[in-house]
Protein backbone atom coordinates (compact mmCIF):
# COMPACT_ATOMS: atom_id res chain seq x y z
CA UNK A 1 0.00 0.00 0.00
CA UNK A 2 2.98 2.32 0.30
CA UNK A 3 2.92 2.91 -3.46
CA UNK A 4 -0.83 3.60 -3.31
CA UNK A 5 -0.41 6.23 -0.59
CA UNK A 6 2.36 7.96 -2.54
CA UNK A 7 0.09 8.07 -5.58
CA UNK A 8 -2.68 9.66 -3.50
CA UNK A 9 -0.26 12.39 -2.43
CA UNK A 10 0.72 13.01 -6.05
CA UNK A 11 -2.91 13.14 -7.19
CA UNK A 12 -3.78 15.68 -4.50
CA UNK A 13 -0.99 17.97 -5.68
CA UNK A 14 -2.15 17.57 -9.29
CA UNK A 15 -5.81 18.27 -8.51
CA UNK A 16 -7.09 21.35 -10.44
CA UNK A 17 -8.31 23.03 -7.23
CA UNK A 18 -4.88 22.67 -5.64
CA UNK A 19 -3.03 23.76 -8.78
CA UNK A 20 -5.10 26.96 -8.89
CA UNK A 21 -4.40 27.76 -5.24
CA UNK A 22 -1.44 29.28 -3.45
CA UNK A 23 -0.35 25.72 -2.62
CA UNK A 24 0.88 25.25 -6.18
CA UNK A 25 3.59 27.86 -5.64
CA UNK A 26 5.31 25.88 -2.90
CA UNK A 27 6.93 22.45 -3.04
CA UNK A 28 7.61 22.09 0.68
CA UNK A 29 4.33 22.61 2.50
CA UNK A 30 4.29 23.87 6.07
CA UNK A 31 1.58 24.04 8.73
CA UNK A 32 -0.14 27.03 7.11
CA UNK A 33 -0.27 25.20 3.78
CA UNK A 34 -1.96 22.19 5.37
CA UNK A 35 -4.54 24.48 6.95
CA UNK A 36 -5.35 25.83 3.48
CA UNK A 37 -5.37 22.30 2.06
CA UNK A 38 -7.81 21.15 4.75
CA UNK A 39 -10.12 24.06 3.98
CA UNK A 40 -10.06 23.39 0.22
CA UNK A 41 -10.73 19.68 0.65
CA UNK A 42 -13.48 20.25 3.24
CA UNK A 43 -15.21 22.80 1.03
CA UNK A 44 -15.18 20.39 -1.91
CA UNK A 45 -16.38 17.47 0.25
CA UNK A 46 -19.40 19.47 1.42
CA UNK A 47 -20.68 19.38 -2.16
CA UNK A 48 -19.93 15.73 -2.93
CA UNK A 49 -22.79 13.35 -3.64
CA UNK A 50 -20.82 10.53 -1.97
CA UNK A 51 -21.20 12.27 1.37
CA UNK A 52 -24.95 12.53 1.43
CA UNK A 53 -27.25 11.02 4.03
CA UNK A 54 -25.77 8.41 6.42
CA UNK A 55 -22.37 8.44 4.70
CA UNK A 56 -21.89 11.99 5.96
CA UNK A 57 -22.46 10.81 9.53
CA UNK A 58 -20.05 7.91 9.07
CA UNK A 59 -17.17 9.89 7.55
CA UNK A 60 -17.97 13.54 8.16
CA UNK A 61 -17.42 16.24 5.56
CA UNK A 62 -14.40 17.99 7.07
CA UNK A 63 -10.77 16.99 7.40
CA UNK A 64 -8.09 17.93 9.91
CA UNK A 65 -5.00 19.82 8.77
CA UNK A 66 -3.02 17.93 11.42
CA UNK A 67 -4.05 14.59 9.94
CA UNK A 68 -3.19 15.80 6.44
CA UNK A 69 0.22 17.01 7.58
CA UNK A 70 0.90 13.67 9.25
CA UNK A 71 -0.11 11.82 6.08
CA UNK A 72 2.00 13.92 3.72
CA UNK A 73 5.11 14.20 5.89
CA UNK A 74 5.32 10.76 7.50
CA UNK A 75 6.71 7.59 6.00
CA UNK A 76 4.23 4.78 5.50
CA UNK A 77 3.67 2.67 8.61
CA UNK A 78 1.38 -0.37 8.65
CA UNK A 79 -0.08 0.20 12.09
CA UNK A 80 -0.53 3.97 11.84
CA UNK A 81 -1.80 4.13 8.28
CA UNK A 82 -4.16 1.18 8.69
CA UNK A 83 -5.88 2.61 11.74
CA UNK A 84 -9.61 2.75 11.02
CA UNK A 85 -9.80 6.51 11.64
CA UNK A 86 -6.95 7.08 9.20
CA UNK A 87 -8.59 4.85 6.57
CA UNK A 88 -11.69 7.05 6.84
CA UNK A 89 -9.48 10.10 6.24
CA UNK A 90 -8.11 8.44 3.11
CA UNK A 91 -11.67 7.70 1.99
CA UNK A 92 -12.42 11.42 2.20
CA UNK A 93 -9.25 12.37 0.32
CA UNK A 94 -10.16 9.91 -2.45
CA UNK A 95 -13.71 11.31 -2.59
CA UNK A 96 -12.13 14.76 -3.00
CA UNK A 97 -10.11 13.32 -5.91
CA UNK A 98 -13.32 12.17 -7.58
CA UNK A 99 -13.52 8.55 -6.46
CA UNK A 100 -16.18 6.76 -4.43
CA UNK A 101 -13.70 5.83 -1.68
CA UNK A 102 -10.16 4.51 -1.11
CA UNK A 103 -10.99 1.10 -2.60
CA UNK A 104 -12.31 2.76 -5.74
CA UNK A 105 -9.03 4.66 -6.09
CA UNK A 106 -7.01 1.45 -5.62
CA UNK A 107 -9.06 -0.39 -8.25
CA UNK A 108 -8.55 2.50 -10.67
CA UNK A 109 -4.79 2.40 -10.16
CA UNK A 110 -4.69 -1.36 -10.62
CA UNK A 111 -6.67 -0.99 -13.82
CA UNK A 112 -3.93 1.26 -15.16
CA UNK A 113 -1.29 -1.33 -14.23
CA UNK A 114 0.46 1.19 -11.99
CA UNK A 115 0.19 -1.21 -9.10
CA UNK A 116 1.91 -4.59 -9.53
CA UNK A 117 -0.15 -7.16 -7.69
CA UNK A 118 2.24 -9.93 -8.65
CA UNK A 119 4.67 -8.54 -6.09
CA UNK A 120 2.74 -9.65 -3.06
CA UNK A 121 5.23 -10.16 -0.25
CA UNK A 122 4.82 -9.11 3.33
CA UNK A 123 3.58 -5.57 2.60
CA UNK A 124 0.58 -6.77 0.60
CA UNK A 125 -0.26 -9.56 3.06
CA UNK A 126 0.11 -7.33 6.10
CA UNK A 127 -2.20 -4.77 4.58
CA UNK A 128 -4.96 -7.34 4.02
CA UNK A 129 -4.63 -8.80 7.53
CA UNK A 130 -4.75 -5.37 9.16
CA UNK A 131 -7.76 -4.34 7.09
CA UNK A 132 -9.62 -7.53 7.95
CA UNK A 133 -9.00 -7.10 11.67
CA UNK A 134 -10.15 -3.48 11.52
CA UNK A 135 -13.31 -4.44 9.61
CA UNK A 136 -13.92 -7.29 12.02
CA UNK A 137 -13.68 -4.89 14.96
CA UNK A 138 -16.01 -2.47 13.17
CA UNK A 139 -18.39 -5.37 12.47
CA UNK A 140 -18.59 -6.04 16.23
CA UNK A 141 -19.34 -2.37 16.87
CA UNK A 142 -22.49 -2.62 14.74
CA UNK A 143 -23.95 -5.44 16.87
CA UNK A 144 -26.76 -6.40 17.08
CA UNK A 145 -26.97 -5.40 13.40
CA UNK A 146 -25.07 -7.78 11.13
CA UNK A 147 -23.10 -5.78 8.55
CA UNK A 148 -21.59 -8.49 6.36
CA UNK A 149 -21.14 -5.89 3.61
CA UNK A 150 -18.13 -4.57 5.52
CA UNK A 151 -16.19 -7.59 4.27
CA UNK A 152 -17.13 -7.29 0.59
CA UNK A 153 -13.75 -5.92 -0.50
CA UNK A 154 -11.72 -8.30 1.66
CA UNK A 155 -13.35 -11.74 1.60
CA UNK A 156 -14.70 -13.74 -1.33
CA UNK A 157 -18.44 -14.02 -0.72
CA UNK A 158 -18.55 -17.65 -1.87
CA UNK A 159 -15.80 -18.73 0.53
CA UNK A 160 -16.01 -20.95 3.58
CA UNK A 161 -14.49 -18.09 5.58
CA UNK A 162 -17.46 -15.77 5.14
CA UNK A 163 -19.87 -18.67 5.69
CA UNK A 164 -18.33 -19.33 9.12
CA UNK A 165 -18.56 -15.64 10.00
CA UNK A 166 -22.23 -15.63 9.02
CA UNK A 167 -22.95 -18.86 10.89
CA UNK A 168 -21.46 -17.61 14.18
CA UNK A 169 -23.10 -14.20 13.75
CA UNK A 170 -26.60 -15.47 13.04
CA UNK A 171 -26.44 -17.43 16.29
CA UNK A 172 -25.87 -14.12 18.09
CA UNK A 173 -28.51 -12.14 16.19
CA UNK A 174 -31.11 -12.21 18.99
CA UNK A 175 -28.65 -11.70 21.86
CA UNK A 176 -28.91 -7.87 21.88
CA UNK A 177 -25.14 -7.54 22.18
CA UNK A 178 -23.31 -4.23 22.16
CA UNK A 179 -19.53 -3.87 22.00
CA UNK A 180 -18.38 -1.76 24.94
CA UNK A 181 -15.71 0.67 23.69
CA UNK A 182 -15.65 3.37 26.38
CA UNK A 183 -12.11 4.28 27.48
CA UNK A 184 -10.70 1.85 24.93
CA UNK A 185 -12.14 -1.02 26.94
CA UNK A 186 -12.37 -3.13 23.79
CA UNK A 187 -9.35 -3.27 21.50
CA UNK A 188 -7.08 -5.52 19.45
CA UNK A 189 -3.40 -5.73 18.50
CA UNK A 190 -1.52 -7.60 15.77
CA UNK A 191 2.04 -8.90 16.17
CA UNK A 192 4.62 -10.66 14.02
CA UNK A 193 2.96 -11.11 10.64
CA UNK A 194 4.85 -13.75 8.66
CA UNK A 195 4.36 -14.96 5.08
CA UNK A 196 4.31 -18.75 5.39
CA UNK A 197 4.12 -19.49 1.67
CA UNK A 198 3.62 -17.54 -1.54
CA UNK A 199 2.47 -18.92 -4.88
CA UNK A 200 0.95 -17.45 -8.01
CA UNK A 201 -2.63 -18.12 -6.85
CA UNK A 202 -2.35 -18.33 -3.06
CA UNK A 203 -0.47 -16.67 -0.22
CA UNK A 204 -0.57 -18.01 3.34
CA UNK A 205 0.04 -15.67 6.25
CA UNK A 206 0.20 -16.17 9.99
CA UNK A 207 -0.21 -13.41 12.54
CA UNK A 208 -0.25 -13.33 16.29
CA UNK A 209 -3.28 -11.39 17.47
CA UNK A 210 -4.55 -10.21 20.83
CA UNK A 211 -8.27 -9.51 21.10
CA UNK A 212 -9.72 -7.85 24.18
CA UNK A 213 -13.48 -7.45 23.74
CA UNK A 214 -16.26 -6.61 26.15
CA UNK A 215 -19.83 -7.25 25.02
CA UNK A 216 -22.81 -6.04 27.04
CA UNK A 217 -26.44 -7.05 26.76
CA UNK A 218 -28.74 -4.10 26.05
CA UNK A 219 -30.45 -2.66 29.15
CA UNK A 220 -28.79 -5.14 31.52
CA UNK A 221 -25.61 -5.44 33.58
CA UNK A 222 -24.69 -8.73 31.93
CA UNK A 223 -21.41 -8.76 30.04
CA UNK A 224 -19.16 -11.21 28.21
CA UNK A 225 -15.40 -10.69 28.17
CA UNK A 226 -13.02 -12.11 25.57
CA UNK A 227 -9.26 -12.04 26.20
CA UNK A 228 -7.54 -14.14 23.57
CA UNK A 229 -3.93 -14.24 22.36
CA UNK A 230 -3.54 -16.71 19.48
CA UNK A 231 -1.78 -17.28 16.18
CA UNK A 232 -4.20 -16.87 13.29
CA UNK A 233 -3.56 -18.18 9.78
CA UNK A 234 -5.02 -16.54 6.68
CA UNK A 235 -5.29 -17.90 3.14
CA UNK A 236 -5.35 -15.16 0.52
CA UNK A 237 -6.45 -16.41 -2.89
CA UNK A 238 -6.34 -15.04 -6.39
CA UNK A 239 -9.53 -15.45 -8.46
CA UNK A 240 -10.06 -13.62 -11.77
CA UNK A 241 -6.96 -11.56 -11.00
CA UNK A 242 -8.45 -10.35 -7.70
CA UNK A 243 -6.78 -11.11 -4.36
CA UNK A 244 -9.02 -11.59 -1.32
CA UNK A 245 -9.24 -13.71 1.80
CA UNK A 246 -10.47 -17.20 1.05
CA UNK A 247 -10.07 -19.09 4.31
CA UNK A 248 -8.57 -18.89 7.79
CA UNK A 249 -7.63 -20.84 10.85
CA UNK A 250 -8.64 -18.84 13.93
CA UNK A 251 -8.52 -20.96 17.11
CA UNK A 252 -10.92 -18.74 19.07
CA UNK A 253 -13.62 -18.55 16.40
CA UNK A 254 -17.03 -18.80 18.03
CA UNK A 255 -15.73 -18.21 21.56
CA UNK A 256 -18.44 -15.59 22.16
CA UNK A 257 -21.11 -18.10 21.14
CA UNK A 258 -19.68 -20.61 23.64
CA UNK A 259 -19.58 -18.02 26.43
CA UNK A 260 -23.24 -17.15 25.88
CA UNK A 261 -24.24 -20.79 25.85
CA UNK A 262 -22.38 -21.51 29.09
CA UNK A 263 -23.36 -18.41 31.05
CA UNK A 264 -26.86 -18.48 32.60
Amino acid sequence: MKSIYNLIKEEVRRHPIIKKSILATSINWKRSHYIILAELISEELSEKEELRNEKRFELGSSISHITLQRFFESDYDYKTHNDLRFIKTLDKICIFLGFKNLNSFVKSVRGKNSYDESKLGKEFATDIVYKFCQKNFEFFKFFPDLRFDLFDDLIFMNSSFIERIKSFSYELEDSKLNLFTNNNRSNFEIFDIVVVSEESEMIVVKAQEFWNLVFKIENTEKEYIINELDTHIYFIKRIDNVWKLWDSYIPNSGVLNILIQQKP
